[in-house]
C-alpha cells in the first residue's frame, strides 16, 4: 500500500513567508509536515477540511527543522504526535525518534542537514512514486546557495543524497512542488 500526499499551502519568502504545508494519509494515519507560518490559519484548515480531514483527525505532525515559519501553527493539531530529528513527542512523553511513522510504513524520516544542522525530510512512497517534503531547498527558484545555511557543503551533500533516490516529486520548503528534473532547466 502506499500514501497519498496533499499540499495544503504552498509555501513562498519574499517580503512575507509561509511555509509549505502538506497533508499525507496513510491506513488511518494522517499526518501533517510543516504546519508553519501561513497568511491565516484557514490557509491549512480551509484545504484540510475541503479533503474531508477534520483538525483533530491529524495522528502526527512532522517538522522539517525548529523555525518558526515552520512550526508556528503545529498547536491546531492537539492530538497528534509531534516528530523531529531528535524525538517523538505527545503530551508530556518525549519517545525516542523513529524513522518509520508508526501505522504509516511508506512514510519515512531521514536526516538532511544543511539548512540546519537538525534538517530532516519527510519520504513518502506514493503510487506515483516517491515524494520528499525537505527544506533543501527553497523553492524550485532559488535559490541555489541558501542564504541561512548552516553548512552550504553539508547541504549540497544531502541534496545529492535525496537526488540520488530519484523521487518523483520535491516539495520545497518554500515553493511548489517540482521534479526534480526541472532542476537541470
Amino acid at each position: 500500500m502506499a500514501a497519498s500526499v496533499d499540499v495544503l499551502t504552498i509555501g513562498y519568502a519574499h517580503e512575507r513567508v509561509a511555509s509549505s504545508v502538506v497533508l499525507v494519509r496513510e491506513n488511518d494515519v494522517v499526518i501533517v509536515v510543516d504546519p508553519g507560518m501561513v497568511a491565516s490559519r484557514a490557509a491549512i484548515l480551509d484545504p484540510l477540511h475541503a479533503l474531508g480531514v477534520h483538525q483533530d483527525d491529524v495522528t502526527d505532525v512532522i517538522f522539517s527543522h525548529h523555525h518558526p515559519d515552520h512550526t508556528l501553527n503545529a498547536a491546531l493539531f492537539g492530538h497528534a504526535r509531534v516528530h523531529d530529528v531528535w524525538a517523538t513527542y505527545f503530551n508530556d512523553h518525549w519517545g525516542e525518534r523513529t524513522d518509520v511513522i508508526d501505522g504509516a510504513p511508506s512514510v519515512t524520516i531521514w536526516d538532511t542537514p544543511g539548512h540546519t544542522p537538525q534538517d530532516i525530510s519527510t519520504l513518502v512512497r506514493t503510487a506515483a512514486g516517491l515524494v520528499v517534503c525537505t527544506h533543501l531547498w527553497w523553492s524550485l527558484a532559488g535559490p541555489e546557495v541558501d542564504p541561512r545555511a548552516s553548512d552550504q557543503a553539508m547541504l549540497e551533500s544531502s541534496r545529492a543524497r535525496v537526488l540520488a533516490l530519484d523521487p518523483v516529486t520535491i516539495i520545497p520548503g518554500h515553493g511548489a512542488p517540482f521534479s526534480p528534473a526541472d532542476l537541470a532547466r
